[in-house]
C-alpha cells in the first residue's frame, strides 16, 4: 500500500464525515496531535451551527432584541417611539456578523491545518473506505459528524406548499410575510418566532404539548410563554396543524385545538418541530454501523457497533447542542489516540440555554425530574425582582431556581430564567459538578450590583434555611447573655 501523503493516496489515521462543530473539532484536534486527517463535507462547512443555527439565529436575535429595547424605552427614562428598520436591513446585517466568524470554519483554514479537506458527499464501501467523488479514502478510524436537518412532519398538503426551516429563513426569506406560522414550540421555534414577531411579523404559534419548552422547568418556561404572548405572539397549545394547502399566493392552515378547528390565512410557514438525523446516502449498512430514527447508536465512550468507528455530535445525540459536540469531539479525539483506555462521556451536566427574551437555561436535575426519580431535595428560589442589577437595568423578570439534596447545600440541578440567564447558569453549573455548596456560595463575595450576585443570594435563602426554631432559640439566649 502507498504511503505517500499526496492528498486522498495512503492510509489516514482518521476519516472525519462532516464539517460541523464535531467534525471540526475532531479533525483539528487530530491534526494538531500529529495525525494524517481528512475531512469530507457534503455542503457548508461550518455545519448548521455556523449556518443555520446558533451563529445567524443569535445574530437576528440581537437585533430584535435591541429593537424592543427602543420600543419600551420609556421603562429607562427615554420618550416612547417606534424604532426604524429595514426587514433585509436587519437580515443583512446578520449575515454580515455571521461572515466575520466564518473564516474560522474554512476548508482553507483546515487545510492550514494540515487536514485534507475534501468537498463532496462520502459514501462507506466498506468498513475501512469511504468513496468521495470516486475517490476511495483509506483509514484506520472513522469519525461520523454528519449533524441532523430539521424534520418534516407528517401534515396533508405540506408538499403543496412552500414552507421554511431553520436551513432556508436566514438566507431565502425574500421580503418581510405579513404573517407566518410556526409549527413547534420547542426553543427554535419559541426563538424565531420571538424574532419575527419584534421584526413585525404576525406570528402564530402551534405546539402539540399542552406548554412551550416542554423540557424545561414548567415556571419557566411560563414565564417565557406569558412573555411572547404579551408582544402579541398568538400560542396555540394542545394543538396541531391538520391540513395545508395554497390558496392564491397565502397558505391556508387548518388547525385543531381544544376551542376547536379553525383555519387562517399566512404569507409564510416556518416548520421547527424536532430534527431528524443524516445518515442518507452513507451506505451505513456496507460499514456495519448499527443506526435508527434517533441517530448513528454508541456507547459511552462514542464508538458504533463497529470498534474503528466513532460518532459524535447531532447524530450521536442524546443533546443536540453545539457544546455537546465539541465535548464529544474531544472523548473521540482522545479514544482514538489512546484506545486502551476509553473516556466516557457524562451527560450529568449539560447546559441547555433558550436564547429567547427573557434566556431560559437550566443543568441537572429539574424539581420534576427529582420527584419523578424519587430523589428527596429541597427547592431554593431567588427572584429576579430581588436583584438589585436586574432592577437598575429595568428587566426583573425571571428567577433563579435550585434543586439541592434534602437539608443538604448538594447542588443537583439549578434553571435561571432572566437577563443573562445562559451566563448567570454557569456559575450553578460548576458549583453543581465540583460539590461546591450552597453555604460556601453563600460565603463567596461577588461584585454589586451584578446579576451573578442572585447565585449568592440562592446560597443566603439556604443559610436561612438552616435557621430552625431551635438553633434561633440557641442565638437569642446567646444575644441575652452577652448583654448581661
Amino acid at each position: 500500500m502507498s504511503t505517500r501523503n499526496d492528498k486522498g493516496d495512503g492510509k489516514y489515521n482518521v476519516v472525519v464525515i462532516g464539517a460541523g462543530t464535531a467534525g471540526l473539532v475532531t479533525a483539528a484536534g487530530t491534526a494538531g496531535l500529529g495525525g494524517r486527517v481528512a475531512l469530507v463535507e457534503a455542503h457548508k462547512m461550518g455545519g448548521d451551527c455556523l449556518n443555520f443555527g446558533c451563529v445567524p439565529s443569535k445574530g437576528l436575535i440581537a437585533s430584535a432584541k435591541l429593537i424592543q429595547h427602543i420600543r419600551h424605552g420609556e421603562t429607562l427614562g427615554l420618550r416612547k417611539m417606534e424604532p426604524e428598520f429595514e426587514f433585509q436591513e436587519v437580515f443583512a446585517s446578520m449575515r454580515e456578523r455571521r461572515a466575520i466568524i466564518e473564516p474560522n470554519d474554512s476548508a482553507e483554514r483546515f487545510e492550514g491545518l494540515g487536514v485534507d479537506v475534501f468537498l463532496g458527499r462520502a459514501r462507506f464501501v466498506t468498513p475501512h473506505e469511504v468513496e468521495v467523488n470516486g475517490t476511495r479514502l483509506h483509514a484506520r478510524n472513522f469519525v461520523i459528524a454528519t449533524g441532523t436537518k430539521a424534520a418534516v412532519p407528517d401534515i396533508p398538503g405540506l408538499s403543496g406548499i412552500s414552507y421554511h426551516t431553520n436551513e432556508t429563513i436566514f438566507d431565502e426569506l425574500p421580503a418581510a410575510p405579513a404573517s407566518l406560522l410556526v409549527v413547534g414550540g420547542g426553543p427554535i421555534g419559541c426563538e424565531l418566532g420571538q424574532v419575527m414577531n419584534r421584526l413585525g411579523v404576525e406570528v402564530t404559534l402551534v405546539q402539540h404539548s399542552s406548554r412551550l419548552l416542554p423540557r424545561d422547568d414548567a415556571d419557566a418556561a411560563e414565564i417565557i410563554q406569558r412573555r411572547l404572548h404579551e408582544e402579541g405572539v398568538r400560542i396555540l397549545t394542545g394543538s396541531r396543524v391538520i391540513k395545508l394547502e395554497k390558496k392564491g399566493g397565502q397558505t391556508a392552515a387548518t388547525i385543531e385545538s381544544p376551542r376547536g378547528v379553525e383555519t387562517i390565512l399566512v404569507e409564510a410557514v416556518l416548520l421547527a418541530a424536532g430534527r431528524t438525523p443524516n445518515t442518507e446516502g452513507l451506505n451505513l449498512e456496507a460499514a456495519g454501523v448499527k443506526h435508527g430514527k434517533k441517530g448513528v447508536d454508541v456507547d459511552a465512550s462514542l464508538t458504533t457497533s463497529q470498534p474503528h468507528i466513532f460518532a459524535c455530535g447531532d447524530i450521536a445525540g442524546p443533546h443536540r447542542f453545539t457544546h455537546t459536540a465539541d465535548y464529544q469531539a474531544r472523548i473521540v479525539v482522545r479514544n482514538i489516540l489512546l484506545p486502551w483506555f476509553k473516556a466516557k462521556a457524562d451527560y450529568t451536566w449539560v447546559p441547555w440555554v433558550t436564547y429567547t427574551d427573557p434566556e431560559l437555561a437550566h443543568a441537572g436535575l429539574s424539581a420534576e425530574q427529582a420527584r419523578k426519580r424519587g430523589i428527596p431535595h429541597d427547592v431554593h428560589r431567588f427572584e429576579w425582582s430581588d436583584n438589585d442589577r436586574a432592577v437598575t437595568d429595568g428587566d426583573t423578570t425571571g428567577f433563579i431556581k435550585v434543586v439541592a439534596a434534602d437539608g443538604k447545600d448538594r447542588i443537583l440541578g439549578a434553571t435561571v430564567v432572566g437577563s443573562q440567564a445562559g451566563n448567570v447558569l454557569h456559575e450553578l453549573l460548576i458549583a453543581g459538578k465540583y460539590g461546591i455548596g450552597l453555604a460556601q456560595l453563600s460565603s463567596t463575595i461577588h461584585a454589586y450590583p451584578t446579576l451573578s450576585q442572585g447565585v449568592q443570594r440562592v446560597g443566603d435563602l439556604y443559610q436561612k434555611k438552616r435557621l430552625t426554631p431551635t438553633v434561633a432559640k440557641i442565638f437569642r439566649w446567646l444575644y441575652r447573655t452577652r448583654r448581661r
